[in-house]
């Protein structure tokens, strides 16, 4: 799963990374390196046969929803049964979109109860891109609210001793492709071999608190395994 993920990069960087720059850049959300749902986040869609980087908020709030406040519950969608589910379904066939991400929290559950936060990151340091869907919602004015999803799947052998879910990571190579795609068959689990993880603060568990520090390792009694 992926209910906690940063995404600090310049706005510059962002643009780099995608190929992106002049009036396809719409104004961005500031460096948060503590995106939870319902914030405000990057995202790169196609746009009039163009590829453009944008603003949407996560948690996915479907068109014929009756007010915004289902998307804090929609913040994921398995990419098993996104097709048969009405939230998603029309997103899948028309609205993909990818979100940047220096990396992803999870919290590794301890023997006493306790829960672990890591941080997940590619291990270039070029951080990563979910596959996502995006959807339009309207309200009783007409203004336009734009939210997405981030696709989860099964997590790499590697990464089970942490979640038995992850987000779907896309190379860059895939990228181009999903955008236009009308299905998600193309996705595969995410590749273990791409990213490294280590040991995070528990202070990212209160959404009120952001910085760089965040996503510093700290040292823990026991280390995962190394992969």
């Amino acid at each position: 799963m992926c209910g906690r993920y940063a995404s600090a990069r310049s706005v510059d960087d962002l643009a780099s990374t995608f190929g992106i720059s002049g009036d396809d850049i719409d104004p961005l959300p500031r460096p948060d390196w503590n995106v939870a749902p319902t914030k405000d986040a990057a995202v790169v869609v196609r746009r009039n046969d163009r590829t453009v980087l944008t603003t949407m908020r996560w948690g996915l709030v479907p068109s014929w929803a009756d007010d915004p406040s289902v998307g804090s519950r929609m913040f994921n969608a398995r990419v098993e049964t996104a097709a048969e589910k009405p939230a998603f379904r029309d997103a899948v066939r028309t609205r993909h979109c990818l979100v940047p991400a220096d990396g992803w929290f999870e919290w590794q559950v301890l023997p006493d109860g306790t829960r672990q936060p890591y941080f997940v990151t590619g291990a270039d340091d070029a951080g990563v891109a979910f596959a996502g869907l995006w959807e339009h919602w309207r309200d009783a004015d007409g203004m336009v609210l734009r939210s997405m999803t981030i696709l989860t799947g099964p997590a790499p052998d590697e990464l089970e001793w942490l979640h038995h879910r992850a987000p779907v990571v896309l190379p860059p190579s895939a990228w181009a492709d999903w955008l236009v795609a009308d299905d998600v068959a193309s996705l595969g689990p995410t590749d273990a071999r791409v990213l490294v993880t280590w040991p995070v603060s528990t202070r990212v568990g209160d959404v009120q608190v952001n910085g760089p520090e965040l996503v510093a390792r700290h040292e823990v009694d026991t280390q995962p395994p190394l992969f």
